[in-house]
């Protein structure tokens, strides 16, 4: 029988996921609050991966959609997304980071049934909603640097420190640090913040500036 597992951090739309489950005839193996909290139920009882998770996109815990779904895929199960239908940004997020499908929270129960079904038996989930929900995310897509913030950004993100990255371009040291500002003000204002050089790597390579590394080389856990 497939076995599943439900995160999520509301307690109501796990009893009544799990009560779903079980009419169908679905094993639930695992019901908690967060991921860190299935693993460790793996740990303590020895039990293999569950075939299929629902998680929930946005966790309680401080956790991100990305770091949850890459922790359960490589542990060795399918991901389904449970969300609501306002966030394609976060939902582009988890589908990059392997996430087998979308299902929204407004769908009928039998609805998100059916696509852990689907998912449980190894088949591909239609997501052509959320594929044209993403899709349409112009916001996301485009944080509209300019050419010289795209060059900056390129660089810096990819690990130079920003008086190397000033003097490759040949500006000065305030005007490179006025760029990033500017980039991280920019990413900010459309609900894409890059506090850190980690973060702005990853933006960086979610709109294509950086596509490989091994042209720039450096430090990616450098200053800020």
């Amino acid at each position: 029988m497939k076995r599943i597992a439900l995160i999520d951090d509301h307690e109501s739309v796990r009893l009544g996921l799990e009560a779903a489950c079980i009419r169908a005839g679905r094993l639930v193996a695992f019901a908690g609050p967060s991921v860190s909290a299935y693993l460790q139920w793996r740990v303590n009882t020895g039990e293999a991966p569950v075939d299929v998770v629902v998680l929930d996109l946005s966790l309680g815990d401080g956790t991100t959609v990305t770091d949850n779904v890459t922790r359960v895929v490589h542990d060795g199960s399918s991901v389904i997304i449970h969300s609501v239908a306002d966030r394609p940004a976060a939902v582009r997020e988890a589908l990059a980071a392997g996430a087998a499908g979308v299902i929204s929270k407004s769908s009928p129960i039998d609805d998100v049934v059916s696509a852990i079904n689907t998912v449980a038996e190894g088949l591909p989930l239609d997501n052509l909603e959320w594929a044209s929900a993403v899709e349409g995310d112009i916001v996301f897509a485009n944080a509209q640097l300019s050419a010289r913030e795209r060059e900056v950004l390129r660089l810096y993100a990819a690990g130079l420190p920003l008086k190397m990255v000033a003097d490759r371009l040949g500006i000065a040291y305030s005007t490179a640090k006025e760029n990033i500002s500017r980039i991280r003000f920019k990413y900010v204002d459309v609900g894409r913040p890059a506090p850190t050089k980690v973060d702005l790597l990853m933006r960086a390579m979610e709109d294509g500036i950086i596509d490989d590394l091994s042209d720039d080389h450096g430090d990616h856990g450098g200053s800020r």
